[in-house]
């Protein structure tokens, strides 16, 4: 680990000591993020020794994965910190554009303001008048 954990994000820094008190390496850990579990509720899923029916908390996380994704492994295995290096830098593809800002014309990002305001079928439409809840 190059930096320390107090350079990460609240919501990462849960995972560093989710992964450090729960032994999990750090593929376990990318796969319960993608699961969507909660790091301060591993401790619930986790066999304290007097729950002898529980699996081992890493045994468990692999096992729901592979229900869930039908693979035993992510495609590309991240450490928290490498995802969170990641996340901050901005990629060309996530740069906001002049066009998808505030004040752009309908005419640039192909939506029609005007109908979309007017609720589709209102006085400014070519249906105004027409009800469609009843045929006639």
């Amino acid at each position: 680990m190059t930096g320390s954990p107090k350079a990460l994000p609240p919501r990462l820094r849960a995972w560093v000591e989710a992964r450090r008190r729960y032994r999990l390496s750090h593929a376990q850990v990318q796969m319960a993020r993608e699961l969507g579990l909660n790091p301060a509720k591993l401790g619930k899923l986790a066999n304290h020794r007097q729950e002898p029916w529980k699996a081992p908390l890493p045994q468990f996380i692999e096992h729901l994965y592979v229900k869930r994704f039908g693979r035993e492994r992510p495609l590309a295995v991240m450490s928290v910190e490498e995802q969170a290096r990641t996340a901050t830098r901005p990629t060309p593809a996530t740069r906001p554009t002049p066009a998808a800002g505030r004040g752009a014309s309908p005419e640039l990002n192909g939506t029609n303001v005007s109908a979309r305001r007017a609720g589709g079928c209102g006085a400014g439409s070519d249906n105004a008048g027409v009800r469609h809840d009843r045929l006639e």
